[in-house]
């Protein structure tokens, strides 16, 4: 247990190593030790829950479609209408991390988005299901405060590692959701209800779901290693002379080109699992003619894929900075999301069944992988501006599924199968800006530092970083 220390007037006890900022040095999956162990459980599992309200629209849609008389045009609109809402609300989210904290955003996004579940039920046509996925799409900017939140509670020897595990295991609800939502569906339905009433009944548990995790966040949670974050930012307002505002703190955050790449390099891996989660049960359903349940249980897998390739991602990014620095970080985010790309292309190209489930979990595991290697750069961007970054990156994602949904899964004139290989050729280009990204106190893919540093300017340097 780490020593006690004087803090804001009182004894603070960490049970976790820490750094000279209270970060853990070290990550215990399996412990709930306050405050860093328990926020990283508190942080997947809120997450968790507005991911598996998010999609659990998609596995029931053969029934939704009948139910709504929609076209393959409205399921289309629909699925960029819920990108589309995730754009704006990551953008902001990370701003607002900045300015009151992670646990209160968290907790108030899920609230306020919670209610719009409830309402899914009562839609009657296809423009009030396009607009409600519209509002839902807005709770998954609770990733960029679940990324944040780590990032504040994880010292840089473990925070890739913390951030592959808290969003993999938070991406499992879109997984998990595939797998459940039918079945739910399929008890109701077991007591007689109608089916296109039964539907509507199964969206009373996501939206309870999401109701209890956030009130757990409020209750349970904890901004910072310190404290909550209004008072941990008022005494270090206290302590200086000048503080900077919320557009400062912004525009610094939007004039470093390192988020902007990464946000590319964000959209076609997530961003692409984002479109995959929308698309692959009615693909499987449509293509192999398989019934709901089975290809529910397909999608599963590519959702479930998350419990540890998007924590591999973190696991590889921190340990090819232990060997290679920030090098490392970057070439292994190039190598692993440009094998992703090749994997999706094969996807489009698979004939069969079974070859292309087989494809498809090889291709889950690494495009989330790359996921996660892409959080393991962003906290190295801007201490300053982490929320920005985050929401920026974050954001990215979000426009990317929106993009390959708009071109590709909506009206396209292409089949399916070829608008998945189309889908990982943008991943492949998309991939290539990673080269580009360079520190000068760490290098970048194909080049050093262009000054030897000690580790105080090192530290220097990632704080005034712009």
């Amino acid at each position: 247990m780490e020593e006690a220390e004087e803090l804001g007037g009182k004894d603070v006890e960490f049970v976790l190593s820490v750094d000279s900022d209270k970060k853990a040095t070290e990550f215990r999956l399996f412990s709930v030790a306050p405050p860093h162990m328990r926020t990283f459980h508190l942080a997947w599992f809120s997450l968790f829950s507005c991911f598996f309200s998010t999609f659990a629209i998609p596995p029931l849609l053969p029934i939704i479609r009948d139910d709504l008389s929609l076209t393959d045009t409205d399921i289309g609109n629909a699925g960029i209408a819920s990108f589309a809402g995730s754009i704006f609300s990551r953008l902001a989210m990370g701003p607002i991390c900045d300015l009151i904290g992670p646990r209160v955003a968290t907790a108030t996004l899920s609230l306020l988005t919670a209610p719009v579940i409830f309402a899914f039920s009562l839609a009657s046509s296809p423009n009030d299901f396009i607009l409600l996925r519209f509002l839902i799409g807005f709770s998954l900017a609770n990733f960029v405060s679940n990324q944040f939140w780590m990032s504040s509670m994880f010292s840089s020897n473990v925070v890739g590692l913390a951030n592959g595990f808290a969003a993999g295991w938070a991406n499992v609800g879109s997984g998990a959701t595939q797998l459940v939502m039918p079945l739910i569906y399929s008890l109701i339905t077991s007591f007689g209800v109608a089916s296109f009433t039964a539907w509507r009944i199964a969206f009373v548990v996501p939206a309870v779901f999401q109701v209890v995790t956030a009130l757990m966040v409020l209750v349970y949670g904890q901004d910072l290693p310190q404290g909550n974050y209004r008072s941990v930012k008022m005494k270090m307002c206290e302590n200086k002379s000048s503080k900077e505002g919320l557009f400062e703190v912004l525009f610094h955050g939007l004039k470093n080109y390192r988020g902007w790449i990464l946000g590319l390099t964000y959209g076609f891996c997530f961003g692409v699992e984002l479109t995959v989660d929308n698309i692959i049960a009615q693909y499987f359903y449509d293509r192999f003619g398989v019934n709901m349940q089975i290809a529910g249980t397909i999608a599963a897998c590519f959702g479930f894929a998350n419990c540890f390739s998007r924590p591999f991602g973190g696991v590889l990014s921190d340990a090819m900075a232990k060997r290679f620095g920030m090098r490392g970080r970057l070439w292994s985010l190039w190598f692993v999301q440009s094998v992703a790309a090749l994997l999706c292309i094969l996807l489009g190209r698979a004939n069969s069944l079974m070859s292309s489930v087989v494809v498809m979990c090889a291709f889950s595991v690494f495009v989330q992988g790359a996921s996660g290697l892409t959080f393991g750069v962003v906290p190295f961007i801007s201490k300053r501006s982490l929320g920005v970054i985050s929401g920026m990156t974050g954001s990215g994602g979000a426009v990317a599924a929106v993009v390959t949904q708009l071109l590709l899964f909506s009206g396209s004139k292409f089949s399916k199968q070829t608008s998945i290989s189309l889908m990982g050729l943008m991943m492949l280009f998309c991939t290539l800006p990673i080269s580009l990204i360079y520190f000068p106190q760490w290098g970048g893919m194909l080049c050093g530092p262009n000054y030897i540093h000690s580790s105080s300017s090192a530290e220097h340097s990632y704080h005034l970083l712009p």
